[in-house]
């Protein structure tokens, strides 16, 4: 069997084969075993990953296309694997983010830990699944997949407000999904393909599309269900307290990876099949975005707590990316320029926000706080530790160098037919973006260091960056700058899948 009919199935089995049997025997193997295993199921697909885009032929249709004896022939569902040039950069994404929390997950000092990264394997096979599915029901069930593990992580090993945050993320999300399913067996129902495989309900659409109301309604589930999903403004509380309670890893995978399966299934689903619906939706999509650019930035600006103003801003970066598919409506279609950058910037925003929190939680485990006004001065004890947070906040900023700087120019650029006005509103995120990060490196780092963390770091003395620490920012930064210096490595094959017909 040639090697590239097996890479994808790989890619899922061996983490969930990994948490399988942690959760059988984990508590009757060696620690040493346990991390062993668990290291095994949390890198491996990041290798997967890399191999698969260098092994990527560049064209515009699916490479490592396998179809798994699972699913109903009968409603036309099969266990359907393969990557396209959409597909690609975020399933690279999900390895990449995997091994970094992975690596956090390793080192972590929790009760009951073999349970503990079973659950966030479980996790990142689902997260895997749901980029490499073709078919669409698969897709949505391992999106569902991941979900489960991700609520009892936080409802198990979360902070304080644990069970509140998990609630809420469970009925919103319950919710979005909901409503995101009546949108897909809508569509699956009015193609008229008897399929639920992604190609063929593109060929089949693209043949036949589907007009008027019943466009517009099955867009508006879609884009509502899957807006919740994304944190779509004003559907979005539920995100920033979940990844504040979450444990580490888990808040790095939830919104470096899984929150993006709602815009990378908008943008398969609805903006490439129904695009009538999206136009008829362009008008609310637009001041919804604007919503979490300008309203979420503020929010994000008055919060004085690490975690929390990092998680109020992964909220807020979503509205660049639903600003790219606003873009391709306004052009009237023909133009997928913004498509093509909303999907470069999931793909950073994923890396540099999953670093933000590894570097957040670094930065606990040296102050015990993480309140700006508690925290001050670890510039001079720990200069490298400050050098990476700087990096990682300059690539969120969009610095040119950073995958990021593409992903938000060409937002801008594909926006370029709307008014002069629309496009200021817009670029103002760029100056909020700034404004947070600065005033977060300035009071953690170069800050006067309050007296009480002075005497505290006289008994127990500040370490500098450690190497797990480094390895884990370095994974992440590494693919943020490759892509900032070289943004080809995804863009010429996201463009020809974008433009097939």
């Amino acid at each position: 069997m040639p090697f590239s009919d097996i890479i994808l199935p790989l890619a899922l089995a061996v983490p969930l084969v990994a948490s399988l049997l942690l959760f059988v025997s984990g508590r009757r193997i060696p620690g040493g075993v346990v991390n062993a295993l668990a290291g095994i199921g949390f890198l491996f697909p990041a290798v997967a990953g890399i191999t698969a885009w260098a092994t990527f032929s560049g064209g515009g249709g699916y490479d490592f296309l396998v179809t798994l004896p699972f699913g109903i022939k009968a409603l036309g569902i099969a266990l359907t694997l393969g990557l396209n040039g959409i597909s690609l950069p975020l399933f690279v994404l999900a390895g990449l983010v995997g091994a970094a929390a992975g690596i956090q997950a390793l080192e972590s000092k929790v009760d009951d830990k073999p349970a503990y990264l079973a659950l966030l394997l479980f996790m990142l096979g689902g997260m895997l699944g749901m980029f490499a599915s073709v078919d669409v029901f698969f897709f949505y069930f391992f999106h569902e997949f991941a979900l489960i593990p991700a609520f009892i992580l936080i409802l198990r090993w979360g902070g304080a407000g644990r069970r509140t945050a998990a609630i809420q993320m469970a009925v919103y999300l319950t919710l979005g999904a909901m409503v995101a399913l009546a949108g897909i067996i809508l569509l699956y129902l009015k193609s008229g393909a008897n399929t639920f495989d992604m190609i063929a309900l593109r060929h089949a659409l693209a043949a036949a599309p589907i007009e008027g109301g019943e466009a517009n309604t099955i867009f508006g589930l879609l884009l509502f269900g899957l807006g919740i999903l994304v944190s779509l403004f004003p559907f979005h509380s539920w995100a920033p307290a979940a990844y504040t309670e979450a444990p580490t890893p888990v808040s790095m995978m939830h919104a470096g990876v899984l929150k993006k399966f709602g815009l990378y299934g908008l943008i398969q689903l609805g903006v490439l099949m129904v695009p009538a619906g999206l136009q008829y939706w362009a008008p609310v999509l637009f001041w919804l975005a604007l919503g979490n650019i300008l309203i979420i930035g503020f929010v994000t600006m008055s919060q004085r707590h690490l975690k929390e103003m990092i998680s109020c801003s992964s909220v807020m970066h979503m509205g660049p990316c639903f600003m790219g598919i606003y873009a391709f409506a306004a052009g009237g279609g023909r133009d997928t320029a913004g498509l093509g950058a909303a999907v470069v910037l999931m793909f950073a925003h994923g890396l540099a926000v999953a670093a933000m929190f590894a570097l957040s939680h670094g930065i606990y485990r040296r102050t015990k706080t993480l309140e700006f006004g508690e925290s001050g001065g670890l510039a001079k004890r720990a200069p490298v530790f400050a050098a990476f947070f700087v990096a990682a906040s300059m690539a969120g900023i969009g610095l040119p160098g950073f995958a990021n700087f593409w992903g938000e120019l060409g937002v801008f650029v594909s926006l370029g037919s709307v008014p002069a006005w629309r496009l200021a509103l817009v670029a103002s995120g760029i100056v909020i973006s700034a404004i947070y990060a600065l005033r977060a490196v300035a009071a953690v780092f170069f800050g006067a260091e309050p007296e009480a963390l002075t005497k505290r770091r006289e008994t127990v003395p500040v370490r500098d960056i450690t190497w797990n620490e480094r390895c884990i920012v370095c994974i992440l930064l590494a693919a943020l700058v490759a892509t900032g210096f070289y943004p080809r490595l995804f863009t010429d094959t996201l463009n020809l899948a974008l433009n097939l017909n």
